[in-house]
């Protein structure tokens, strides 16, 4: 008996209308798919047998030829980055950025002539040394962390 053939009885039941064999039959008219005992489960394969096949999967295997112009890399190079290079930090208490003012000078945590932290999308990637090239700053790129320094910081 199916979960619908009990909730229909059951309800019947508590309502006080037909019995069981009346709600079965009731159900049976209404629901034909749902006689699972009499019908077999697979509509049209003999004696209610499911056709089974094996699954085949094609080979993914790194050997096979790539298309030309087809590397994942390629996807992924005209992605927009944020580079920042950061010459230092401080702290500072509310009242002393309100005296902030043109020509006031805000003291970093980093020497004159220290390497500068080179930030990708505001994760270290690199240190260098501020430039001057014509009237803008650049810098020059050191040192660049190493792959596991890189990960590492990411988390």
């Amino acid at each position: 008996m199916t979960n619908i053939k009990l909730s229909a009885e059951e309800i019947n039941m508590l309502l006080g209308q037909e019995g069981p064999e009346e709600n079965e039959r009731n159900t049976e008219e209404e629901f034909p798919a749902m006689n699972h005992e009499k019908e077999s489960s697979q509509p049209g394969t003999p004696g209610g047998t499911p056709n089974v096949q094996p699954v085949q999967f094609s080979n993914l295997d790194d050997s096979a030829p790539h298309l030309p112009g087809s590397n994942n890399l390629d996807l992924l190079l005209d992605i927009p980055l944020q580079v920042t290079v950061e010459l230092g930090r401080t702290k500072k208490m509310v009242k002393e950025i309100l005296d902030v003012s043109p020509g006031s000078i805000i003291e970093l945590d980093k020497l004159a002539g220290e390497p500068v932290d080179i930030l990708v999308n505001n994760k270290l990637i690199a240190v260098g040394e501020v430039v001057v090239i014509d009237d803008n700053f650049g810098v020059r790129v050191t040192d660049i962390l190493s792959p596991m320094d890189r990960i590492s910081k990411l988390r």
